[in-house]
């Protein structure tokens, strides 16, 4: 039993530290009435011509219940789906995301913008990166 727990925290805690929300608080400017966008924090490696799946979410304030329109952007030699999502104030915050690299993508790291702008107030953004490696 005691293993078990351990194991749950330890998955748990992994979650949580696999995560990070970065860029400046989008939509209204207190904190509660704001949103941030949660990237994955560990380089993500991706072998030539495959594909990966990748989660982004919302960081939304207690009091920010408004839709937010992801638009997500890479560099050639790997591609991500979908490109532009809509994250609705009743949805829940986490947005799957495929990322592909091409059989002839140059190995080495790539990095995606990913900009949420809200119905009203401010955008936020962040960026996270992928290795390419080689199969």
């Amino acid at each position: 039993m005691k293993i078990t727990i351990a194991m749950l925290m330890a998955m748990a805690l992994t979650a949580f530290v696999g995560c990070q929300s970065s860029g400046s608080r989008g939509g209204g400017m207190a904190e509660n009435e704001g949103f941030k966008i949660a990237v994955p924090t560990f380089g993500t490696d991706i072998k030539q011509g495959e594909t990966q799946n990748v989660t982004v979410s919302l960081d939304r304030g207690e009091s920010f219940k408004q839709d937010v329109k992801l638009r997500l952007k890479t560099t050639e030699g790997i591609t991500v789906d979908p490109t532009s999502v809509w994250v609705k104030a009743s949805d829940k915050p986490d947005v799957q995301l495929r990322i592909a690299a091409s059989k002839d993508a140059a190995l080495g790291e790539y990095r995606i913008h990913v900009t949420g702008t809200p119905e009203t107030g401010e955008p936020s953004s962040a960026d996270f990166s992928v290795k390419v490696v080689a199969p």
